[in-house]
């Protein structure tokens, strides 16, 4: 696995053994970017369910000014923090780690914005929860990007949003003027 683009592209990026995290390929990664542009650049950034940090890495990579990484998985957890180091990102990155509804509600509670939000959670759990506190709330400005199974229905949230898939993986983007 590597950064797709930007700056830092062609580094390699570390993933923990085992099969429990499924990391966003890199051919989907750019492919997300591509239709993002340059909603990334500047932005601040918002990594939910982070895994290895590779969609948090690849928008600093491509301009983003910081990012906030949130994943409560030990092993994950240890790749992304050596990702950020490896990488320079420390004074840019946050690892935050803990639950991402834990971390949305507390969003809600303190006024913290972000640009661009990032959401990947497992595909064996039920979106719901999480997708009712990011649709719902002003804290995002420009777009959020769920990554989901591709045969997994979602609810209609927007009329703003918009699906595409790769395989058996999609990603709906929701925007915000």
């Amino acid at each position: 696995m590597r950064v797709v683009g930007g700056r830092l592209g062609g580094r390699r990026l570390h993933v923990p053994r085992g099969g429990a995290l499924r990391p966003t390929s890199d051919r989907v990664r750019e492919a997300i970017f591509s239709i993002l542009g340059d909603t990334v650049v500047e932005a601040r950034v918002l990594d939910l369910y982070a895994g290895t940090g590779a969609m948090a890495i690849e928008a600093q990579s491509r301009g983003a000014r910081e990012a906030v990484c949130v994943e409560r998985d030990p092993a994950a957890l240890r790749a992304l923090e050596r990702n950020v180091a490896e990488l320079g990102l420390a004074g840019t990155t946050r690892v935050v780690r803990g639950r991402a509804l834990d971390f949305c509600r507390r969003i809600l509670e303190d006024g913290t914005r972000f640009d661009v939000v990032f959401c990947d959670p497992p595909y064996r759990d039920d979106p719901a929860p999480i997708l009712d506190v990011i649709a719902s709330s002003e804290w995002w400005d420009r777009a959020w990007v769920l990554e989901h199974a591709a045969r997994q229905a979602l609810p209609d949230l927007s009329e703003a949003a918009e699906t595409r898939r790769w395989g058996d993986t999609a990603a709906t983007f929701f925007w915000r003027a």
